[in-house]
Parts: C-alpha cells; structure tokens; sequence
C-alpha cells in the first residue's frame, strides 16, 4: 500500500481521532437512537473509508460497511423516515450529525445485505472530491456510534468471509486495482472472474469424493457395504488428476511473469549503444551517453508498456576485463542481471563485423558465448526465445553493406533473432519493436486464451506441495491404504490453501451421499 500524501494522512487521523473521542461523550450515545435506530449498535463492527483514490477529483466514493451503516445513512442524510430504494442513487444534503451544519451536497446508494459486495448492509456517499469536503465528511462518520475508519483491504476481507470472493477472486482483484498494461488487465480480470476459481474448486472437488471413497473403503469393507472396484475408481481419477495438475505447472511462469513484468536487460560488450538503446525505447534520457567506455557503471532500470505488456528494462555495464575496481562490481551486477532475464537483447557494434557474412555469424555465435550464462551456453542451439541479436549503428554502413548483411544473417540457422537498428536515426526501430513485442507476448501468452495460467508464486507452491501429495497416495496405495488417504488429505489441504475453502464436513456429506451405509 502506497503512504497517503501529507494531506490525507491528517484526513485519516481527524476521523479516527474523532471516533475515539465520540464513543466516550453522552452525545454520542444519544445519537445511537437517531431516526429511532438501537444504540446497541455502538459495540457493531462497522466501518468506513475513502474508497475512490486519494488526490483532488471531482467526484469522491466513501464507502460504509456494517450494521451502522443505517445509522450512518439516516443520521446524515436527512432519512426520517424510510430508506430509499436498494441500489437507487439519490441526491441529498450530507450534514453533520452532531451539528446538523450541511457538509456538502451528493449522491447516496444503499445497498442492504447481502446483496452488497461485503455481504452486508453497506452505504456509499458520492461526495465532492476536495480535501475540505472529504475531511469533513470522514470526521462525521467517525462521530457516529459503532463506527471505525477501516483497515486496508478490510472490505475485501468482509467479502472473503461472507463467501462473496474466493482467495484467488480476491487476489485477481488487487491484481485487477494495480493493473499498469492492457495485458495485466485482461489476466486480472479473467482471475477476478471466477475462472481460474472454479478450476481449483473442481479439482477440489474431486479429490473430497476420492477421498470420501477411500475412507469409506477402509471404514466399511469389512461389512461389504462398499461396491467392488471403487479403489480402482480412485486410481484412475487421481492419475488424471495429478496429471492435470502437472500439466497446468508446466506453463513456464506465463501468469506469474505478465503479473510481475518481464526482464529484459539489454548486455553486449562497452560502446556498443546500450544505454543509446534503452533511451531510445523509453523516450528519454534515462542513461548517460558517452564516448567513453564505461560509461555505465551500474544496473539502470525504467519500467514500459511494450503493446500491452509490462517490461522492466534495464541497461547494463560494458561487459569487459577492467583494472578498475568500481567497474569490475558493475560488470559482475551485469552478469548476474543477464542469468535472472527472461530476455537478453545482446547489442552489438556493426562497425565490429567482418564484411563476410559466414565470418559475421562466427563472430556474433563467439560473442553470444561470453554474454550468455553458462548454462545456455552448453547449450547446442542458443535460446531463440530469450534472446535478440541487436546490432547497432548500421548509419556507419553503406546502405548495400547494410542490407546485404540483414538478408544473409537472415538465413544463417542457430542464431536468435537479428535486428539491424540505429538508436541515432531510429532506423530499423519499428522491425525491432515488432520482433521485441512477439518475444514478449510469446513469453507472457495471451492471457484470454487457453486455460487460466497460475499468477501467485503461492499457487504454484501449493499446488507442489499437492502433487506431491497425491504421489504418497500412488506409493502407499497397495501397503497402507491409511498413509494412501493421508495424502489424498494433504492434497485436499493444500488445494484449499489456494482458495481458502476446505473442510471435514464436507467429506462426510460426500460418505453419506454417496454410500448408503447401513443398508
């Protein structure tokens, strides 16, 4: 959560600062009877906050979430009698409880349980958006009894636990507020939907009734109660389960690399324009540019949106042998940034080529080697989806020299992408950019087609932690049926861990439901 600007910061605590002060004054208490409410409601847990953004707008949304919600609507609105419609905007003075002084003039909504998006009775104020007026009107609600400034995230919470958003809804909707790209949007809103939800609570599913099975197997056997071949029912819908789950962790950290942002360090040998390259892609001097090798000393970073997709670029020093001490760091921190890219965009002097096309290909292939990490470089092929060939300064060639070089290194097999390119006349860019957003989009996937991709690092552990689970189920299912369900129940957990939803109970109404036992 970012730090409230100075201002807000003095908002927040006027209202809390009021609240505390309210619920000790016999006015507050006979406020709880306002319009004929309870004053019991002075121990509810309501609360309320800002729910628009912070800075000048002209519109502001606080929100109130509660069973003083009512108070609250009544008592600075003017309702003397009754509510008004659910969902129903309508337009009315917001005055101060205590002093009856009108704060300001707006819109209010009631939306009454649980058909709101806590679950319970909640109020919306659509005030104007100036710090006065926001100040004013926080410091009201802090007056009315049973009411507190809410915690961050608290009315997603309520949510959560009212059953209106599973976990994995409710962290599509952080991902859908911090969204920066249309991208991450897409991916956001698709997780908010529900989708990737109800392909965890499926799975959940089936293992309960696997589960239910296999305890029934092992309670009720003996008696004959149990249908013959049911284990081997178990068998083959755990297989397919676990195979479904491995299949869906293979997807190369898709979801997870779109929600971060990709990293693409731009590498290469020193004066080769690297940091010409990175202030040509973000549009403004982010780099300092010399003639002097060595110039760039330490990892500069600028985040972009590159057709949809978020990137964080980050320029890297010279990769050279140096006496000096300083630069040798930032060579290291160069190296070590390349090892943890997800693509590298090797750059390279096209005044350092030999006019020989084969020649050329040596010369780039030697030189991908002692940019690239090790482990790729024991590769037989360079990785031609973590990597682009950037060679710069083709305004130093002659035009046919240029073009000549382009469409023979074209053809030659075992190179990543080339891309002939100017950062001075911005030659070549738009063949670049093309190039650099089909890499991206292939390391991100389309976020709206396929399967739903995992996005949390937590998911993914999770779901480890439930593969191997299920794999104690396969080792112990012909020794110790027992240690066998064991995992079946430790898969079952660690899939409920992911959507926040798992119980005992549920596992007996699968027995009962499924087996008449005592037929």
């Amino acid at each position: 959560m970012l730090p409230l600007p100075s201002i807000y910061r003095g908002i927040w605590r006027a209202a809390v600062h009021t609240l505390r002060t309210s619920r000790g004054n016999p006015f507050s208490r006979h406020l709880g009877t306002c319009d004929g409410v309870p004053a019991g409601l002075v121990d509810a847990e309501t609360i309320f906050a800002l729910s628009s953004g912070h800075g000048r707008c002209g519109v502001a949304v606080v929100r109130v979430s509660g069973p003083a919600s009512v108070t609250a609507l009544r008592c600075m609105a003017g309702l003397t009698r009754s509510l008004p419609s659910p969902r129903t905007a309508l337009l009315r003075s917001i005055t101060d409880p205590r002093s009856k002084e009108v704060l300001d003039r707006g819109l209010v909504l009631w939306f009454p349980a649980p058909h709101s998006f806590t679950g319970e009775d909640s109020v919306e104020f659509h005030i104007h958006g100036g710090p006065a007026v926001i100040t004013a009107v926080l410091q009201a609600l802090g007056s009315v009894p049973g009411m507190r400034p809410a915690e961050a995230g608290e009315f997603t919470r309520r949510a959560f636990q009212a059953g209106k958003l599973g976990l994995t809804e409710v962290e599509g909707l952080g991902d859908l507020i911090h969204a920066e790209t249309e991208a991450q949007r897409r991916q956001a809103l698709r997780q908010m939907s529900g989708e990737l939800g109800r392909l965890y609570q499926d799975w959940t599913h089936k293992l309960k009734r696997c589960l239910a099975h296999v305890e029934a197997f092992i309670d009720f056997s003996e008696d004959e109660l149990i249908e013959d071949g049911i284990l081997n029912q178990v068998d083959g819908s755990l297989y397919d389960l676990q195979t479904e789950m491995e299949r869906h962790l293979k997807d190369e950290r898709r979801g997870e690399r779109l929600r971060s942002g990709v990293q693409v360090v731009i590498a290469g040998a020193t004066n080769a324009g690297k940091s010409s390259l990175l202030n040509t892609l973000c549009q403004r001097p982010a780099a300092i540019v010399s003639p002097i090798a060595g110039t760039t000393r330490d990892v500069v970073e600028t985040a972009l949106d590159i057709g949809g997709f978020p990137v964080l670029l980050s320029d890297t020093a010279g990769l050279r042998d140096s006496p000096d001490v300083v630069e040798r760091e930032g060579v290291r921190r160069a190296r070590e940034r390349v090892e943890q890219a997800d693509l590298t965009l090797v750059v390279v002097d096209c005044a350092h080529l030999p006019p020989d096309a084969q020649q050329a290909a040596a010369f780039l292939e030697e030189h991908l080697r002692s940019v690239l990490p090790s482990q790729e470089q024991r590769q037989t092929a360079f990785p031609v989806d973590r990597c682009l060939l950037v060679l710069n300064k083709t305004d130093l060639l002659p035009e046919e020299q240029r073009k000549t070089l382009d469409r023979e290194l074209r053809q030659i097999s075992g190179l990543p992408p080339v891309c002939l390119v100017s950062c001075h006349t911005n030659d070549g860019l738009h063949d670049f950019l093309t190039v650099l957003h089909s890499s991206i989009k292939t390391l991100c996937g389309d976020p709206l087609s396929g399967a739903p991709t995992l996005t949390q690092a937590r998911h993914r552990a999770h779901l480890q932690q439930c593969v191997a689970a299920l794999a104690q189920y396969q080792r112990y299912r012909d020794t110790d049926l027992a240690l066998a369900a064991e995992g079946v129940r430790l898969a079952l957990t660690s899939l409920g861990r992911i959507t926040g939803r798992v119980g005992a109970e549920e596992i007996l109404d699968i027995i009962f439901k499924d087996f008449c036992i005592g037929k």
